[in-house]
């Protein structure tokens, strides 16, 4: 089978459950793992022929894509602020929109660089506690997280992408907990908000793979993580 014949086929088999060009999207980020060739590289390289473990590579990822898995679980790979961070189940995979976060706090922070102190809770992955160490190179950067699993992640992103941050697990909603870490500058989470009563409106690679404690929170008490941090504004 060719990269053209196999872009081909893997598009038509997961636009069985993905809109046309969503699984386009997705077969297209399947191929450039896969032979390691970009999309404008494979127009000029399409009849070359995939070797017998991609064609086996091919196969398994596409059927675990069709279980709604999402590609970048499949991968074990998801792009944020430009940088590859490794991700599985244990991560909320990191969002376009989270970046626009990020962006927020490079542009309006008005502390001297050199001396500023930025806190991320729940720090997943790492996206974002990472992203600002690289654009802010010279701050302290602080993660927590309750998932001793997600610090794992964090860390090896870390790591991988040449970031000195402070990784720490803890529940956040012990304020007892917080004794260890000195005053921060800027706080900054991606908390948990979905009601639990909207389970049934998400779609099912979110619902069936990514980590409940990352998205959802009690009916009774929407405002379960956010209350603490309005609190935490002030200097602890």
């Amino acid at each position: 089978m060719t990269i053209q014949e196999a872009g081909k086929y893997s598009a038509d088999q997961l636009s069985s459950i993905y809109e046309e060009g969503e699984a386009s999207t997705i077969s297209d980020w399947l191929m450039e793992n896969l032979a390691g060739i970009k999309k404008t590289d494979r127009i000029s390289q399409h009849k070359q022929l995939l070797l017998p473990d991609q064609l086996t590579k091919l196969d398994a990822h596409i059927k675990r894509l069709l279980t709604h898995e999402p590609i970048q679980y499949v991968l074990n790979e998801a792009w944020f602020c430009g940088l590859k961070f490794y991700v599985d189940k244990n991560v909320l995979i990191p969002r376009p929109e989270t970046e626009e976060l990020v962006e927020w706090i490079i542009t309006n922070c008005k502390f001297p660089i050199g001396e500023l102190k930025i806190m991320d809770i729940g720090t997943g992955s790492g996206a974002i506690s990472i992203a600002l160490k690289r654009r802010l190179g010279k701050s302290e950067v602080w993660s927590c997280d309750i998932s001793e699993a997600a610090i794992e992640v964090a860390q090896r992103n870390a790591d991988t992408l040449g970031a000195d941050i402070r990784l720490t697990q803890l529940d956040f909603l012990d304020p007892l907990q917080w004794n260890i870490f000195p005053s921060f500058d800027i706080i900054v989470s991606n908390p948990p908000y979905v009601p639990e009563k909207d389970k049934e409106q998400m779609q099912p690679n979110v619902l069936q793979y990514e980590p409940a404690t990352a998205l959802f929170v009690p009916d009774n008490d929407p405002l379960v993580f956010i209350e603490p941090l309005l609190i935490l504004e002030k200097p602890i």
